[in-house]
């Protein structure tokens, strides 16, 4: 299938089930509605409840022929551990899960250091702590289906490698800096997930995708999910030959969670790195660092209180 996937028509995705974070808007919406428009049933979460309606609306007028129960809304809160548990409770309550989709985060972070209710430094705890614990939590209903978690990767790691020794930035937080560690975290969980879980025998894979140089300037305006300012889609299509729509960022996250032709533990972006269809990469070095990994994968622990039931996820499948 790699050879001849064509992202505007996926395979058919009928009797699955994935679950999205962030689907109320950007890359999170489009991803959703590709995996409902090739028949998947999607829970589309997000933290504010009247957005989520609005991008079901959206779902049910753009995919008129999606079944009724194709897009269920779910409030989930990544900043939130206590959100986190609540929703993948409720998740696991409805069987088996073929993918998840860890997009939601802050790309803008605020100027000075902010904590969570939990204590945690919000970007970190958003992009990196809160999917980490959904994974975690929902580690045994992926494994009853062979399934698949996908990790929001960003080119930002190649541009400022920052090593994650102060992954809270308890000192010297810049706005800049918080997005790029909360990245390099991310990606690097994605691969040490990989790692232990093949270690284990557990049958998901982990892998990481990015969406390139995605912005809402160059995306199709539907109401109540993307809306830019005539002023904002003038500055962005000046930038037409290196950016691209969230519709198109959304094709390599999706193809990473549905191509069953992806191994665990691979890296995936547009074409041209900073658009284009989906292709194979290499990701930037320090997230490919087994010790950062390490190192990284114990503050997440330590941060959320989850240890992932590997032993359980592969007893629950007699492997």
């Amino acid at each position: 299938m790699a050879s001849t996937w064509d992202p505007r028509s996926l395979p058919d995705l009928s009797g699955r089930a994935y679950l999205v974070t962030g689907s109320n808007k950007g890359l999170g919406y489009f991803a959703s509605e590709q995996l409902i428009r090739a028949g998947a049933r999607v829970f589309m979460t997000g933290r504010n409840p009247n957005r989520l309606s609005a991008a079901r609306a959206a779902i049910r007028r753009r995919v008129p022929d999606a079944a009724p129960d194709a897009a269920e809304t779910l409030v989930l809160d990544t900043s939130n551990l206590g959100s986190v548990r609540s929703a993948a409770a409720s998740v696991r309550g409805r069987g088996g899960l073929d993918g998840l989709l860890l997009n939601a985060g802050i790309v803008h972070p605020p100027a000075s250091r902010e904590t969570t209710v939990d204590g945690h430094e919000v970007v970190f705890a958003t992009n990196a702590l809160g999917h980490f614990a959904l994974a975690g939590e929902l580690l045994t209903p992926l494994a009853l289906r062979d399934g698949r978690m996908v990790w929001l990767g960003s080119l930002s790691t190649s541009l400022t490698p920052y090593d994650p020794v102060d992954p809270q930035l308890s000192t010297g937080y810049t706005a800049w800096r918080a997005y790029v560690q909360s990245k390099v975290a991310t990606t690097a969980l994605g691969f040490e997930a990989d790692r232990r879980l093949r270690a284990a025998g557990v049958p998901v894979r982990s892998v990481v995708a990015h969406p390139g140089y995605s912005t809402s300037g160059r995306t199709p305006g539907i109401a109540g999910v993307n809306a830019p300012t005539r002023a904002k889609r003038f500055r962005d299509n000046l930038q037409a030959a290196i950016a691209q729509s969230k519709e198109h960022g959304a094709w390599s996250l999706v193809r990473a969670l549905v191509d069953p032709e992806i191994e665990g533990g691979e890296f995936w972006g547009p074409r041209t790195v900073a658009r284009g269809e989906p292709r194979r990469q290499t990701a930037s070095r320090i997230t490919r660092d087994e010790a950062v990994a390490a190192r990284v994968w114990k503050a997440a622990e330590d941060a959320t209180g989850v240890r992932w039931p590997f032993a359980e996820a592969a007893a629950a499948v007699g492997r």
